[in-house]
């Protein structure tokens, strides 16, 4: 298995036979080199957004056409996004689980906001998300854009996630610190990837401040592959 950031929120999972793109946004990207675009997308089998705000969605149609990969992601805005961008997605909800040729992935609950701008207005676009990705023995936990929630303590007990991709930028997610307790109060994570940090002077630059004993933090450098 191979997990590759593509700066801020945005990941390339290779596991079993799937390549999986995660909240992708590319273009516009300051943590991302636009000259990478064509090797981050390729062969993508499956692109997972976790909302609709556009720093996590922006750039799904734009791959979708150029790979032939379908978008997954919350019925509501998948259907949106189906409708306006005439591409192939996989609609579906939390709690729900679609099979992804040898990959499970289970959308579970997040605890932030979901909105698309049209017209220089917010949208609403379906509830937030997280994802459980399931493959080669092991559970990833894909937070997305989420606070700490109790909700955090069923998806230990029925998922048992092994590798944690956390949000610790602060402001609009957890920062470090309250990422670390989300992470020792509920799961025995073996390897936990910080994200959505180091992209604007808003966020979090580092995860020093990150304390979980028993778990390797591992601070992704952009396009270098992680080998699980």
């Amino acid at each position: 298995m191979k997990i590759t950031w593509l700066g801020h929120s945005g990941f390339r999972i290779e596991a079993a036979d799937q390549t999986l793109l995660i909240d992708p946004w590319l273009r516009g990207n300051p943590s991302f080199d636009e000259a990478d675009f064509d090797a981050a997308i390729e062969g993508a089998t499956n692109i997972l957004i976790s909302h609709g705000h556009g720093d996590h969605s922006g750039d799904a149609a734009e791959i979708a056409r150029a790979t032939g990969a379908p978008v997954v992601g919350i019925y509501d805005w998948t259907t949106w996004l189906e409708e306006t961008e005439k591409v192939k997605v996989v609609g579906m909800n939390k709690g729900g689980t679609a099979k992804l040729g040898d990959v499970a992935v289970t959308m579970v609950n997040a605890t932030h906001s979901s909105s698309v701008m049209v017209e220089g207005r917010p949208v609403y676009a379906g509830h937030e998300s997280g994802f459980m990705i399931a493959a080669e023995g092991h559970v990833i936990y894909f937070m997305g854009d989420t606070d700490v929630m109790a909700d955090m303590g069923v998806f230990a007990e029925l998922h048992q996630p092994d590798i944690g991709i956390v949000p610790i930028g602060g402001h609009f997610t957890m920062d470090p610190p309250r990422a670390a307790f989300a992470c020792r109060k509920f799961f025995e994570f073996k390897t936990i990837i910080p994200c959505h940090y180091r992209t604007f002077p808003l966020l979090a630059q580092s995860a020093t401040d990150m304390e979980v004993p028993g778990a390797n933090i591992v601070e992704p450098e952009v396009m270098k592959a992680i080998t699980i």
